[in-house]
Protein backbone atom coordinates (compact mmCIF):
# COMPACT_ATOMS: atom_id res chain seq x y z
CA UNK A 1 0.00 0.00 0.00
CA UNK A 2 1.52 3.34 -1.06
CA UNK A 3 1.60 6.49 1.04
CA UNK A 4 -1.39 8.03 -0.78
CA UNK A 5 -3.62 5.03 -0.06
CA UNK A 6 -2.48 4.90 3.56
CA UNK A 7 -3.32 8.57 4.13
CA UNK A 8 -6.70 8.13 2.49
CA UNK A 9 -7.38 5.31 4.94
CA UNK A 10 -6.28 7.51 7.86
CA UNK A 11 -8.59 10.31 6.67
CA UNK A 12 -11.48 7.85 6.53
CA UNK A 13 -10.79 6.72 10.09
CA UNK A 14 -10.47 10.34 11.25
CA UNK A 15 -13.78 11.28 9.65
CA UNK A 16 -15.55 8.30 11.27
CA UNK A 17 -14.19 9.16 14.72
CA UNK A 18 -15.14 12.84 14.45
CA UNK A 19 -18.64 11.94 13.27
CA UNK A 20 -19.00 9.51 16.17
CA UNK A 21 -17.83 12.21 18.59
CA UNK A 22 -20.38 14.65 17.16
CA UNK A 23 -23.15 12.07 17.51
CA UNK A 24 -22.31 11.31 21.14
CA UNK A 25 -22.01 15.02 21.87
CA UNK A 26 -25.48 15.66 20.45
CA UNK A 27 -26.86 12.72 22.43
CA UNK A 28 -25.30 14.10 25.63
CA UNK A 29 -26.85 17.51 25.04
CA UNK A 30 -30.31 16.07 24.37
CA UNK A 31 -30.24 13.44 27.14
CA UNK A 32 -32.33 14.38 30.19
CA UNK A 33 -30.87 11.70 32.46
CA UNK A 34 -27.60 13.13 33.95
CA UNK A 35 -25.98 9.70 34.28
CA UNK A 36 -26.70 8.71 30.68
CA UNK A 37 -25.57 12.14 29.49
CA UNK A 38 -22.27 11.65 31.33
CA UNK A 39 -21.79 8.31 29.59
CA UNK A 40 -22.17 10.01 26.21
CA UNK A 41 -19.74 12.78 27.22
CA UNK A 42 -17.11 10.19 28.13
CA UNK A 43 -17.63 8.52 24.77
CA UNK A 44 -17.04 11.89 23.10
CA UNK A 45 -13.66 12.13 24.86
CA UNK A 46 -12.74 8.59 23.82
CA UNK A 47 -13.65 9.17 20.19
CA UNK A 48 -11.70 12.44 20.12
CA UNK A 49 -8.68 10.62 21.55
CA UNK A 50 -8.92 8.07 18.74
CA UNK A 51 -9.30 10.90 16.24
CA UNK A 52 -6.12 12.47 17.63
CA UNK A 53 -4.16 9.32 16.74
CA UNK A 54 -5.20 9.47 13.09
CA UNK A 55 -4.64 13.24 13.00
CA UNK A 56 -1.06 12.75 14.20
CA UNK A 57 -0.50 10.11 11.51
CA UNK A 58 -1.71 12.65 8.96
CA UNK A 59 0.42 15.46 10.35
CA UNK A 60 -2.58 17.38 11.69
CA UNK A 61 -2.43 19.13 15.04
CA UNK A 62 -4.80 17.16 17.36
CA UNK A 63 -5.54 20.37 19.28
CA UNK A 64 -7.29 21.76 16.18
CA UNK A 65 -9.79 18.90 16.02
CA UNK A 66 -13.49 19.40 16.73
CA UNK A 67 -16.41 16.96 16.46
CA UNK A 68 -17.92 16.92 12.98
CA UNK A 69 -20.57 19.47 12.08
CA UNK A 70 -24.27 18.58 12.00
CA UNK A 71 -24.64 16.60 8.78
CA UNK A 72 -27.59 14.77 7.23
CA UNK A 73 -26.87 11.56 9.15
CA UNK A 74 -26.67 13.31 12.50
CA UNK A 75 -29.81 15.31 11.78
CA UNK A 76 -31.66 12.09 11.01
CA UNK A 77 -30.44 10.50 14.24
CA UNK A 78 -31.51 13.49 16.30
CA UNK A 79 -34.91 13.60 14.61
CA UNK A 80 -35.36 9.90 15.33
CA UNK A 81 -34.31 10.39 18.96
CA UNK A 82 -36.89 13.15 19.43
CA UNK A 83 -39.61 11.20 17.62
CA UNK A 84 -39.04 7.68 18.95
CA UNK A 85 -36.88 8.24 22.04
CA UNK A 86 -33.11 8.15 22.58
CA UNK A 87 -33.15 4.39 23.20
CA UNK A 88 -34.10 3.84 19.56
CA UNK A 89 -30.85 5.47 18.50
CA UNK A 90 -28.54 3.37 20.66
CA UNK A 91 -28.78 0.23 18.45
CA UNK A 92 -27.73 2.34 15.45
CA UNK A 93 -24.76 3.65 17.43
CA UNK A 94 -23.88 0.07 18.39
CA UNK A 95 -23.82 -0.90 14.72
CA UNK A 96 -21.49 2.03 14.07
CA UNK A 97 -19.12 0.75 16.75
CA UNK A 98 -19.35 -2.76 15.27
CA UNK A 99 -18.37 -1.34 11.89
CA UNK A 100 -15.29 0.28 13.44
CA UNK A 101 -14.39 -2.92 15.28
CA UNK A 102 -14.54 -4.86 12.01
CA UNK A 103 -12.48 -2.29 10.08
CA UNK A 104 -9.86 -1.89 12.81
CA UNK A 105 -9.57 -5.67 13.29
CA UNK A 106 -8.50 -6.06 9.66
CA UNK A 107 -5.94 -3.25 9.85
CA UNK A 108 -2.68 -4.03 11.71
CA UNK A 109 -2.13 -0.31 12.34
CA UNK A 110 -5.53 0.07 14.01
CA UNK A 111 -5.81 -3.13 16.04
CA UNK A 112 -4.66 -1.34 19.17
CA UNK A 113 -8.02 0.48 19.23
CA UNK A 114 -10.20 -2.63 18.90
CA UNK A 115 -10.37 -3.31 22.64
CA UNK A 116 -11.53 0.24 23.36
CA UNK A 117 -14.11 0.12 20.57
CA UNK A 118 -15.46 -3.09 22.08
CA UNK A 119 -15.73 -1.31 25.41
CA UNK A 120 -17.69 1.46 23.70
CA UNK A 121 -20.05 -1.11 22.20
CA UNK A 122 -20.68 -2.76 25.56
CA UNK A 123 -21.18 0.63 27.22
CA UNK A 124 -23.82 1.51 24.65
CA UNK A 125 -25.40 -1.89 25.01
CA UNK A 126 -25.82 -1.21 28.72
CA UNK A 127 -27.86 1.89 27.87
CA UNK A 128 -30.48 -0.25 26.12
CA UNK A 129 -31.42 -1.82 29.46
CA UNK A 130 -30.50 -5.29 28.19
CA UNK A 131 -28.05 -6.79 30.65
CA UNK A 132 -27.49 -9.99 28.68
CA UNK A 133 -23.69 -10.28 28.17
CA UNK A 134 -24.16 -12.64 25.22
CA UNK A 135 -26.14 -10.00 23.36
CA UNK A 136 -23.41 -7.47 24.16
CA UNK A 137 -20.79 -9.75 22.62
CA UNK A 138 -22.95 -10.36 19.55
CA UNK A 139 -23.38 -6.61 19.16
CA UNK A 140 -19.63 -6.20 18.71
CA UNK A 141 -19.81 -8.19 15.48
CA UNK A 142 -22.83 -6.25 14.23
CA UNK A 143 -25.20 -9.14 15.00
CA UNK A 144 -27.58 -7.06 17.09
CA UNK A 145 -31.34 -7.00 16.73
CA UNK A 146 -32.07 -4.16 19.10
CA UNK A 147 -32.56 -1.85 16.18
CA UNK A 148 -34.99 -4.15 14.48
CA UNK A 149 -37.97 -2.08 15.53
CA UNK A 150 -36.51 1.02 13.88
CA UNK A 151 -35.75 -0.84 10.68
CA UNK A 152 -39.26 -2.34 10.76
CA UNK A 153 -40.65 1.18 11.17
CA UNK A 154 -38.75 2.39 8.10
CA UNK A 155 -39.93 -0.65 6.12
CA UNK A 156 -43.52 -0.06 7.25
CA UNK A 157 -43.27 3.56 6.18
CA UNK A 158 -42.00 2.42 2.79
CA UNK A 159 -44.91 -0.02 2.41
CA UNK A 160 -47.42 2.72 3.20
CA UNK A 161 -45.73 5.15 0.85
CA UNK A 162 -45.48 2.83 -2.16
CA UNK A 163 -48.94 1.31 -1.80
CA UNK A 164 -50.80 4.58 -1.27
CA UNK A 165 -48.73 6.44 -3.87
CA UNK A 166 -49.69 3.77 -6.39
CA UNK A 167 -53.34 3.91 -5.29
CA UNK A 168 -53.52 7.71 -5.53
CA UNK A 169 -51.86 7.72 -8.96
CA UNK A 170 -54.18 4.99 -10.18
CA UNK A 171 -57.31 6.84 -9.06
CA UNK A 172 -55.96 10.16 -10.33
CA UNK A 173 -55.38 8.53 -13.71
CA UNK A 174 -59.02 7.56 -13.88
CA UNK A 175 -60.63 10.76 -12.62
CA UNK A 176 -59.85 14.44 -12.33
CA UNK A 177 -62.02 14.81 -9.23
CA UNK A 178 -59.71 15.64 -6.30
CA UNK A 179 -62.33 14.67 -3.73
CA UNK A 180 -62.50 11.14 -5.11
CA UNK A 181 -58.70 10.88 -5.11
CA UNK A 182 -58.56 12.09 -1.51
CA UNK A 183 -61.28 9.68 -0.44
CA UNK A 184 -59.47 6.78 -2.07
CA UNK A 185 -56.16 7.85 -0.51
CA UNK A 186 -57.59 8.15 3.00
CA UNK A 187 -59.39 4.81 2.61
CA UNK A 188 -56.17 3.19 1.42
CA UNK A 189 -54.26 4.71 4.34
CA UNK A 190 -56.71 3.46 6.98
CA UNK A 191 -57.26 0.06 5.41
CA UNK A 192 -53.55 -0.54 4.97
CA UNK A 193 -52.59 0.73 8.44
CA UNK A 194 -55.20 -1.37 10.26
CA UNK A 195 -54.37 -4.39 8.12
CA UNK A 196 -50.66 -4.04 8.84
CA UNK A 197 -51.25 -3.51 12.55
CA UNK A 198 -53.60 -6.48 12.86
CA UNK A 199 -51.30 -8.70 10.82
CA UNK A 200 -48.25 -7.79 12.90
CA UNK A 201 -50.11 -8.33 16.16
CA UNK A 202 -51.41 -11.76 15.14
CA UNK A 203 -48.04 -12.79 13.73
CA UNK A 204 -45.97 -11.75 16.75
CA UNK A 205 -48.61 -12.95 19.24
CA UNK A 206 -48.75 -16.39 17.60
CA UNK A 207 -44.98 -16.61 17.47
CA UNK A 208 -44.65 -15.56 21.11
CA UNK A 209 -47.33 -18.05 22.20
CA UNK A 210 -45.45 -20.83 20.45
CA UNK A 211 -42.12 -19.81 22.02
CA UNK A 212 -43.67 -19.52 25.49
CA UNK A 213 -45.26 -22.96 25.05
CA UNK A 214 -41.89 -24.53 24.24
CA UNK A 215 -40.27 -22.80 27.21
CA UNK A 216 -43.05 -24.03 29.53
CA UNK A 217 -42.49 -27.58 28.27
CA UNK A 218 -38.78 -27.17 28.88
CA UNK A 219 -39.46 -26.01 32.45
CA UNK A 220 -41.61 -29.11 33.06
CA UNK A 221 -38.89 -31.37 31.67
CA UNK A 222 -36.26 -29.76 33.89
CA UNK A 223 -38.46 -30.19 36.97
CA UNK A 224 -39.57 -33.72 36.11
CA UNK A 225 -36.52 -35.26 34.46
CA UNK A 226 -33.50 -33.22 35.62
CA UNK A 227 -31.03 -36.08 34.99
CA UNK A 228 -32.10 -36.46 31.38
CA UNK A 229 -31.93 -32.70 30.81
CA UNK A 230 -28.46 -32.60 32.33
CA UNK A 231 -27.40 -35.43 30.03
CA UNK A 232 -28.70 -33.44 27.04
CA UNK A 233 -26.73 -30.40 28.15
CA UNK A 234 -23.60 -32.55 28.47
CA UNK A 235 -24.03 -33.69 24.85
CA UNK A 236 -24.56 -30.09 23.71
CA UNK A 237 -21.33 -28.94 25.38
CA UNK A 238 -19.43 -31.93 24.02
CA UNK A 239 -20.65 -31.02 20.54
CA UNK A 240 -19.18 -27.57 21.12
CA UNK A 241 -15.76 -29.14 21.69
CA UNK A 242 -15.55 -29.62 25.47
CA UNK A 243 -14.30 -32.86 26.95
CA UNK A 244 -16.80 -35.14 28.64
CA UNK A 245 -15.47 -34.23 32.09
CA UNK A 246 -15.64 -30.47 31.41
CA UNK A 247 -19.10 -30.79 29.90
CA UNK A 248 -20.41 -32.75 32.90
CA UNK A 249 -18.95 -30.29 35.38
CA UNK A 250 -20.46 -27.25 33.64
CA UNK A 251 -23.81 -28.98 33.08
CA UNK A 252 -23.99 -29.91 36.77
CA UNK A 253 -23.35 -26.30 37.80
CA UNK A 254 -25.99 -25.00 35.36
CA UNK A 255 -28.64 -27.50 36.45
CA UNK A 256 -28.11 -26.67 40.13
CA UNK A 257 -30.03 -23.40 39.58
CA UNK A 258 -33.50 -23.94 38.01
CA UNK A 259 -33.73 -20.42 36.55
CA UNK A 260 -30.26 -20.62 35.01
CA UNK A 261 -31.02 -24.13 33.76
CA UNK A 262 -34.21 -22.98 32.03
CA UNK A 263 -32.50 -19.97 30.45
CA UNK A 264 -29.58 -22.11 29.26
CA UNK A 265 -31.74 -24.92 27.85
CA UNK A 266 -33.98 -22.38 26.10
CA UNK A 267 -30.93 -20.91 24.39
CA UNK A 268 -28.95 -24.10 23.75
CA UNK A 269 -31.72 -26.59 22.96
CA UNK A 270 -34.51 -24.38 21.62
CA UNK A 271 -32.40 -21.58 20.17
CA UNK A 272 -34.53 -18.95 21.96
CA UNK A 273 -33.64 -15.90 24.03
CA UNK A 274 -36.32 -15.76 26.78
CA UNK A 275 -35.84 -12.00 27.17
CA UNK A 276 -36.44 -11.27 23.47
CA UNK A 277 -39.62 -13.05 22.41
CA UNK A 278 -41.19 -9.98 20.78
CA UNK A 279 -43.94 -7.59 21.86
CA UNK A 280 -47.26 -8.05 19.97
CA UNK A 281 -48.66 -4.64 20.94
CA UNK A 282 -45.34 -2.94 20.23
CA UNK A 283 -45.29 -4.47 16.74
CA UNK A 284 -48.94 -3.48 16.27
CA UNK A 285 -48.51 0.18 17.23
CA UNK A 286 -45.22 0.67 15.38
CA UNK A 287 -46.59 -0.92 12.19
CA UNK A 288 -49.70 1.24 12.30
CA UNK A 289 -47.76 4.47 12.88
CA UNK A 290 -45.12 3.64 10.29
CA UNK A 291 -47.66 2.80 7.60
CA UNK A 292 -49.62 6.00 8.28
CA UNK A 293 -46.39 8.02 8.17
CA UNK A 294 -45.65 6.76 4.66
CA UNK A 295 -49.21 6.62 3.30
CA UNK A 296 -50.05 10.20 4.26
CA UNK A 297 -47.34 11.68 2.00
CA UNK A 298 -49.10 11.19 -1.38
CA UNK A 299 -52.40 12.64 -0.13
CA UNK A 300 -51.00 15.74 1.61
CA UNK A 301 -51.57 18.03 -1.42
CA UNK A 302 -55.17 16.77 -1.66
CA UNK A 303 -55.72 17.28 2.07
CA UNK A 304 -54.64 20.92 1.76
CA UNK A 305 -56.59 21.27 -1.50
CA UNK A 306 -53.83 22.68 -3.73
CA UNK A 307 -56.10 22.49 -6.79
CA UNK A 308 -54.53 21.59 -10.11
CA UNK A 309 -51.13 21.33 -8.46
CA UNK A 310 -52.27 18.46 -6.25
CA UNK A 311 -51.32 15.74 -8.73
CA UNK A 312 -47.85 17.14 -9.43
CA UNK A 313 -47.13 17.93 -5.78
CA UNK A 314 -48.22 14.44 -4.76
CA UNK A 315 -45.76 12.97 -7.24
CA UNK A 316 -42.92 15.26 -6.13
CA UNK A 317 -43.49 14.67 -2.41
CA UNK A 318 -43.73 10.92 -2.92
CA UNK A 319 -40.57 10.86 -5.05
CA UNK A 320 -38.69 12.77 -2.38
CA UNK A 321 -39.97 10.43 0.31
CA UNK A 322 -38.99 7.37 -1.75
CA UNK A 323 -35.47 8.74 -2.15
CA UNK A 324 -35.23 9.41 1.58
CA UNK A 325 -36.54 6.01 2.65
CA UNK A 326 -34.35 4.20 0.13
CA UNK A 327 -31.30 6.13 1.29
CA UNK A 328 -32.01 5.43 4.96
CA UNK A 329 -32.51 1.71 4.33
CA UNK A 330 -29.27 1.55 2.35
CA UNK A 331 -27.41 3.39 5.09
CA UNK A 332 -28.79 1.06 7.77
CA UNK A 333 -27.54 -1.96 5.80
CA UNK A 334 -24.16 -0.35 4.97
CA UNK A 335 -24.86 -0.17 1.23
CA UNK A 336 -24.43 2.63 -1.27
CA UNK A 337 -26.86 5.34 -0.19
CA UNK A 338 -27.22 6.98 -3.62
CA UNK A 339 -27.98 3.67 -5.32
CA UNK A 340 -30.37 2.63 -2.55
CA UNK A 341 -32.27 5.89 -2.89
CA UNK A 342 -32.40 5.68 -6.69
CA UNK A 343 -33.49 2.03 -6.64
CA UNK A 344 -36.35 2.81 -4.27
CA UNK A 345 -37.45 5.70 -6.48
CA UNK A 346 -37.39 3.48 -9.57
CA UNK A 347 -39.41 0.73 -7.86
CA UNK A 348 -42.00 3.03 -6.33
CA UNK A 349 -42.18 5.23 -9.41
CA UNK A 350 -42.66 2.24 -11.70
CA UNK A 351 -45.49 0.90 -9.55
CA UNK A 352 -47.20 4.31 -9.55
CA UNK A 353 -46.72 4.69 -13.31
CA UNK A 354 -48.31 1.30 -13.99
CA UNK A 355 -51.33 2.01 -11.79
CA UNK A 356 -51.70 5.46 -13.34
CA UNK A 357 -51.75 3.87 -16.78
CA UNK A 358 -54.31 1.28 -15.71
CA UNK A 359 -56.42 3.98 -14.06
CA UNK A 360 -56.32 6.08 -17.22
CA UNK A 361 -57.45 3.16 -19.37
CA UNK A 362 -60.27 2.29 -16.98
CA UNK A 363 -61.32 5.94 -16.76
CA UNK A 364 -61.46 6.24 -20.54
CA UNK A 365 -63.45 3.00 -20.95
CA UNK A 366 -65.94 4.05 -18.26
CA UNK A 367 -66.38 7.44 -19.89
Amino acid sequence: MDDKQRKARYRGYLREELEAAATYQAMAESEEDPERAEVFRKLVQEEMRHAAKWAQDLGIDPASLEPATMGLRLRFLMWTARRFGAKRIVPILIRGEAKNIHAYSLDPEARGLVAEERTHSRTLHGLTGNQDPVDAIRAESGNYTGGGSLRAAVMGMNDGLVSNFSLVMGVAGGTGNSDIVLLAGVAGLLAGAFSMAAGEYVSVRSQRDMYEHHIRLERVEIETWPEEEEAELVLIYQAKGLSEGEARRIARMVMSNPDVALDTMAREELGLNPSQLGSPWGACYSSFAAFVGGAVVPILPYIFDTGRLSFSLSGLLSAGALLSVGGVLAWMTSRNIAWGALRMLLIGGSAAAVTFGVGSLIGVSVS
